[in-house]
């Protein structure tokens, strides 16, 4: 599935598409702001993200130049929330409105919701096994024989990259990558104290003893 992502905030921009090509998408950003009606036709995306306050032309405008031709669904993203420019997106025939600044998890449950509504669209079921043990990624449990518990979003990212890469040391820098998309946030202590707290939700499956640690070098799942 490919978004097309109009926003001209180049920190929001690269941290939405970053977020969004994680989790599987296609994501095409907008670079020339005023022939945005162009490129939406040439990349023929699944669903838009559509910045209100724009260089040029606002995002209203364009949402209308592109209903001229598409009912592709259209999510609105502005700090300009109020009452007033929610209802016009809505009017303009945008299908929803996300205020800034926003959670990315909230906004990838948002494009998951808008392209199952649009599309009767819902990823494959993703399992990934470790003997007898079964994560499942689009719910985010784990389960073990009868036993089953849920993970935080942290918690299934980690098993999720260390189940990936099994058999494999999988290194402290990249689990934070994975955790946070980029460096710039990441701390230490807080990875350890995810994988902790990893373990003991594990234990609830009988399956504490699943992540090794390599010291100086990271995790492993044999």
């Amino acid at each position: 599935m490919t978004i097309f992502l109009v926003e001209d905030d180049t920190t929001i921009a690269g941290a939405v598409a970053s977020h969004l090509r994680a989790w599987g998408y296609d994501c095409y950003v907008a670079e020339d702001f005023r022939n945005v009606l162009e490129a939406f036709q040439r990349v023929q995306p699944q669903l838009v993200l559509l910045d209100l306050m724009l260089p040029f032309y606002n995002g209203f405008h364009w949402c209308q130049e592109i209903r001229r031709v598409s009912q592709v669904p259209i999510l609105f993203l502005s700090s300009a929330s109020d009452n007033l420019n929610i209802l016009t997106a809505i009017q303009m025939g945008g299908d929803d409105f996300l205020a800034k600044p926003f959670d990315l998890n909230i906004l990838a449950a948002k494009v998951q919701a808008l392209l199952r509504r649009a599309y009767d669209f819902a990823p494959p079921a993703e399992v990934l096994r470790c003997g007898d043990l079964r994560l499942n990624v689009n719910d985010g449990t784990v389960e073990r024989g009868e036993q089953r518990t849920a993970l935080t979003r942290n918690e299934l990212r980690i098993l999720q990259v260390l189940l990936e890469n099994r058999g494999k040391i999988v290194s402290r820098d990249r689990l934070m990558e994975r955790l946070w998309e980029s460096d710039s946030f990441v701390d230490e202590n807080t990875l350890t104290v995810n994988v902790n707290r990893l373990r003991k939700t594990l234990s609830a499956v009988g399956a504490e003893d699943l992540i090794v640690t390599k010291k100086k070098m990271g995790y492993l799942i044999p």
